[in-house]
């Protein structure tokens, strides 16, 4: 069973997400927030596996609360995935550096969100979507320039070629398959690639993958 939390300022919204998590045998919702402070706090207490963290609430903002929730390891196996109304936002790219593993348009399909919380339970980032990926290279490439970061001088050449391809928001499958690889030698590789570079998931290598300069925002045109 994924045990969700819901974080959003408004009642309405939190009753029809929890109407369309609850309807799946393998989701239940345990609690729900109206602010990020509470969130946070019944993050600490109750443990969920995935919250559904909205960027915009009064009192504690959902980057701040995602911040908190990755910072402590305590949570190191809760997932954030931030609810946002745009899909242009600086504020979530924030979120992504924070530590949250994806993001979910507020209009999404039902059929999406259900997915989404299942994706990132399992471990995956939430990043296959164009839209996300066209989210990090814009705010990656505005006004920044790469910084090659000696961190991942850590990496062995198929190590670099893995993360590269991670960045892509491909799942362990579709690695393997492009890379003529075992499924499961491809998820050895990356959580050897995300303990020596110390990232709590796959979007923080996404994140990494842009801001090092490894990926451009080139294959996106």
């Amino acid at each position: 069973m994924i045990r969700v939390l819901l974080a959003d300022d408004q009642t309405l919204v939190r009753a029809g997400f929890r109407s369309i998590l609850d309807g799946e045998p393998d989701l239940q919702v345990v609690a729900e927030a109206a602010n990020g402070g509470e969130a946070v706090r019944l993050t600490r207490e109750l443990r969920p596996d995935v919250v559904l963290m909205d960027v915009r609430m009064p009192e504690v903002d959902g980057l701040e609360a995602t911040r908190r929730v990755c910072a402590d390891p305590r949570l190191a196996g809760v997932k954030v995935i931030i609810l946002t109304t745009f899909d242009l936002d600086d504020y979530v790219y924030g979120a992504l550096r924070a530590g949250a593993s994806g993001f979910l348009l507020k209009d999404t399909e039902p059929s999406e969100m259900i997915n989404g919380v299942r994706v990132v339970a399992r471990g995956d980032a939430l990043l296959a979507p164009s839209v996300t990926r066209r989210l990090i290279a814009d705010v990656v490439t505005r006004g920044r320039r790469p910084d090659p970061s000696p961190r991942l001088n850590v990496l062995t050449a198929r190590e670099r070629e893995i993360m590269t391809v991670v960045a892509e928001g491909l799942s362990n499958d579709e690695i393997a398959v492009r890379l003529v690889l075992s499924p499961a030698t491809v998820k050895t590789h990356v959580s050897r690639i995300m303990t020596k570079l110390g990232a709590r998931d796959r979007a923080q290598l996404v994140v990494l993958s842009y801001e090092s300069g490894m990926v451009t925002p080139g294959w996106l045109s």
